[in-house]
């Protein structure tokens, strides 16, 4: 019996579309147009011709029209056919290289990733991300150059740096976001500072104490200058820096208290040499990290592997409330 002749039975029990295009039939679509006939396709794909005239009805039956029609004894495809043959062959390309792709991946066991960070995030966040990358990925090399904020898109861009990261990176046509994430700024303090006590706290509440600031070149530095703007607080610090280590190394020495996100912190924090107390001002916005790439092109299976990484620990890191 031909495809026409059992297509009315087959629209009796009619199976959800989603179910009917799965791999078996887009592959016995496409093995029946290049054969030229049900039983040639059957013979190169080892299974019986019912198994494959069964597997086209199902789906003449969903899609409600007929996708063949015979002349001469072979198989010719309708209009409707040749459109679905078009989505059947480009599902299965796009199939094969996802296994290719992850196949890649799961076997890259050498390579190189240079990653264009703000000298901030080299010092605080990065070294545990590159620690815990390296014990899975030993033969892969892991280069970090630290540049101005201004200077990481056009690194990634230029092709010199294969992943950029950094605090409120501006939109650029030749970039993607691969990753995401919104910080909160806080005090940070010394383990027995009186702040260190409180579960928040808001701006007003620093200005009693010496403040230890980032320098205007830092993007945070803008953020907290709108905020006292909004509050109208005049601010003297006693000390800036655009060096995260000095800002830090102040703060334990006791000349007062800085303002900086948790991710700044986050070693010190992990040894309990400083406490990150959050600011609840509502007029205090968030720094926003991104990881970023080449918007053309793919990443090599080391990029991929280390966009991956960093994205999981940021997402394991907002997570904790770190």
């Amino acid at each position: 019996m031909c495809i026409r002749d059992r297509c009315c039975k087959a629209r009796r029990g009619k199976p959800r579309y989603a179910r009917a295009m799965h791999a078996r039939v887009l592959r016995y679509l496409d093995e029946v147009v290049r054969r030229g006939s049900i039983r040639k396709a059957a013979e190169h794909l080892h299974v019986a011709p019912t198994a494959v005239n069964r597997q086209i009805l199902d789906l003449e039956a969903e899609l409600g029209t007929p996708l063949f029609e015979r002349i001469h004894k072979r198989l010719r495809l309708t209009p409707t056919g040749e459109m679905v043959l078009a989505h059947v062959r480009a599902t299965l390309r796009e199939h094969a290289a996802l296994r290719e792709r992850i196949a890649e991946l799961q076997g890259a066991r050498s390579g190189e990733i240079t990653v264009a960070a703000t000298t901030g995030l080299a010092g605080s966040l990065l070294p545990s991300l590159v620690h815990e990358f390296r014990q899975r990925h030993p033969g892969i090399v892991v280069r970090i150059i630290d540049l101005p904020l201004s200077d990481i898109a056009a690194a990634v861009e230029g092709g010199d740096a294969d992943l950029g990261l950094a605090y409120d990176l501006s939109e650029r046509p030749a970039l993607r976001a691969l990753a995401t994430s919104e910080w909160q700024i806080g005090a940070i303090v010394p383990p027995r500072h009186a702040l260190a006590r409180q579960s928040s706290v808001l701006l007003s509440e620093c200005i009693g104490h010496p403040l230890i600031l980032p320098a205007p070149p830092l993007s945070i530095r803008s953020l907290l200058d709108e905020a006292f703007a909004r509050n109208a607080i005049e601010v003297t610090p006693v000390a800036e820096s655009t060096s995260m280590a000095l800002i830090q190394r102040l703060v334990m020495l006791g000349e007062g208290i800085a303002l900086l996100n948790p991710l700044d912190v986050m070693e010190e924090r992990s040894r309990n040499a400083l406490v990150f107390v959050p600011l609840r001002d509502a007029h205090l916005r968030r720094q926003t990290l991104v990881l970023t790439g080449r918007a053309r092109g793919q990443l090599s299976a080391a990029g991929e592997l280390m966009a991956q990484s960093i994205g999981q620990a940021l997402a394991r890191l907002f997570a904790g409330g770190r």
